[in-house]
């Protein structure tokens, strides 16, 4: 047994609480690997856990993402080798199919200990291979959002050819889900509030931009980019502030991927009259099982996907991420090196 450097969150929950600190490192048992974490990265979820919005235990170890590299395996262990690139899964109980709720109760970075830490001994399915030829802070990019992506697009979306998916922003899910929807023959259609960005999100290949600021009802620019018909998919990261305007976006009989609030929680209405007439499809997201990162991971080297990173904080300096995560500045991922 030794001990190695962490990050903990202590009670109760807030950034000034959020403190350095050690872990235990055991050696694995049987169906256990053990990882030297080298990166993380940081979701909306993250932030929630560390401010106290969602429940955590006093001590819990931050963060849904890590990547690193096997260093030991249990007896048992066929699947891994030392030396192994690898990316954590966030629901180590969902292998594939259909799923119960209740037994989505061990996601890292709360409920369960996470990856802010330099080791971590976990069973094999708490991690996959990473895509061959990334860095581990690429890799670490993928758990939530590359994975979230993946199935809004793919597994529940099923996009094909010729159709049209519009993404809000230029958060993590909404970049992956750009590169996986033109990987699928899509055009896309991206929103953000910023000049430079526009620009950026052109540049990663959307077909249209809309700045949201200058064009309100932004809904509407959708309807008259697509010649009436509308969004035939809508990766919908906003929440109840931006669902209208994304309703309206919508293909008749389009599918909406209900994925976060970032924009916030409440809502007083749901429209629907607009749900009924379009025969809307709202599905929710809540990221995807580990079949679908193994999936992914193919599809990334298949298709030369790269992640778009924004900025890396040492591990030290985790509050200072959150911090710059809140401001909503980023194009893409915040990474934390390990």
């Amino acid at each position: 047994m030794k001990r190695a450097r962490a990050m903990h969150i202590r009670q109760p929950a807030g950034l000034d609480h959020l403190e350095p600190g050690e872990v235990d490192v055991g050696s694995p048992g049987p169906d256990e690997i053990l990882v030297r974490l080298h990166a993380a990265s940081l979701n909306f979820r993250d932030d929630l856990v560390v401010r106290g919005v969602f429940p955590a235990k006093d001590g819990l170890i931050p963060l849904s993402d890590g990547a690193g590299e096997v260093v030991e395996v249990g007896s048992a262990v066929s699947g891994f080798a030392v030396g192994d690139a690898v990316v954590s899964t966030f629901h180590p109980n969902w292998r594939d199919g259909h799923v119960e709720r209740a037994e989505l109760n061990n996601s890292p970075g709360g409920p369960a200990d996470g990856y802010a830490c330099e080791f971590a001994t976990r069973s094999v399915s708490h991690f996959t291979r990473a895509p061959a030829g990334y860095t581990h802070a690429e890799s670490a990019t993928l758990t939530c959002a590359g994975v979230t992506a993946w199935r809004a697009v793919v597994t529940d979306g099923q996009v094909r050819p010729g159709e049209t998916v519009l993404v809000l922003g230029t958060g993590g899910v909404s970049l992956f889900a750009l590169q996986f929807a033109k990987a699928a023959g899509a055009t896309v259609i991206a929103t953000s509030s910023s000049r430079e960005k526009l620009d950026r999100l052109q540049e990663l290949g959307a077909d249209h931009v809309i700045n949201y600021r200058e064009n309100p009802n932004w809904g509407a620019a959708v309807l008259e980019l697509t010649g009436g018909l509308g969004a035939d998919h809508v990766i919908e990261v906003g929440g109840p502030h931006t669902l209208p305007q994304s309703l309206v976006a919508a293909r008749t009989g389009g599918h909406i991927a209900i994925i976060g609030a970032a924009a916030g929680f409440d809502i007083d209405t749901m429209p629907f009259a607009i749900v009924q007439a379009k025969r809307l499809r709202l599905q929710a997201v809540t990221v995807g099982s580990r079949r679908d990162q193994l999936d992914m991971v193919r599809a990334i080297e298949a298709h030369g996907i790269r992640p778009v990173i924004d900025r890396s904080f040492p591990l030290e300096k985790l509050p200072d991420a959150f911090d710059y995560l809140k401001t909503g500045q980023h194009f893409g991922k915040v990474v934390i090196a390990i």
